[in-house]
Formats: C-alpha cells, structure tokens, sequence
C-alpha cells in the first residue's frame, strides 16, 4: 500500500509559478512510476506528466510542455511538479498517482487546489 499527500497548492496570478510536491509513504516508492493528473470543474480527470521510477524518463500532455517539470527524490518519497507561466485555464484540482507496474496507477492522492487568476 501506498498513501499519498499532495501539497504546494494555491492562487496564484497568469505567469505566475507553483511548486506542487507530493509525498509517498511506503518503502516501495523508488520503484514505482508516478504521475500528476488534474481536473477542472465540469470536465473529465486528465493526465498531466509522468516519471520512471529512476527519474530518467519524464512525459507531459502537450498542454502543458514547456511549462510544467516533474521530477522526484526517491530519498525523500517525494515527486514534484514544477509549473510556470500558468493560465488561467491550468485552474482545477491536481492529483498524484503511483503506478506500481507502469501500467496503470493504482494509488490516488487527495488532490491540491490550484487557482490560476487572470
């Protein structure tokens, strides 16, 4: 089992950045790859960016390439999501997730609100 605790949310104005962190529990963590997710009000969860296990591969939606890093500490449990030059259209409630064997992500976190003012 692996619990998860997103934190790092928030307003913020357009151009703006955050830092969202999210903090596994779990001596498995290093071996899982991990993901941030979010959703919009009215509007379906959508993927965000992944990484590996080892850190050495990362993915985004095309949305938010450019502007968004992930990244992990595996000595620290923690994955990070770094997001610049925000939008307001970035605004919804963003979820990590761990996937135990790449294939799908079995573990949610509670989620962070982000807030993108124009």
């Amino acid at each position: 089992q692996v619990q998860l605790v997103e934190s790092g949310g928030g307003l913020v104005q357009a151009g703006g950045s955050l830092r969202l962190s999210c903090a596994a529990s779990g001596r498995t963590f290093s071996s899982y790859a991990m993901g941030w997710f979010r959703q919009a009000p009215g509007k379906e969860r959508e993927f965000v960016a992944a990484i590996s296990w080892s850190g050495g591969s990362t993915y985004y939606a095309d949305s938010v390439k450019g502007r968004f890093t992930i990244s992990r500490d595996n000595a620290k449990n923690t994955v990070y999501l770094q997001m610049n030059s925000l939008k307001p259209e970035d605004t919804a409630v963003y979820y990590c997730a761990a996937s135990p064997g790449e294939k799908s992500y079995d573990y949610w976190g509670q989620g962070t609100q982000v807030t993108v003012s124009s």
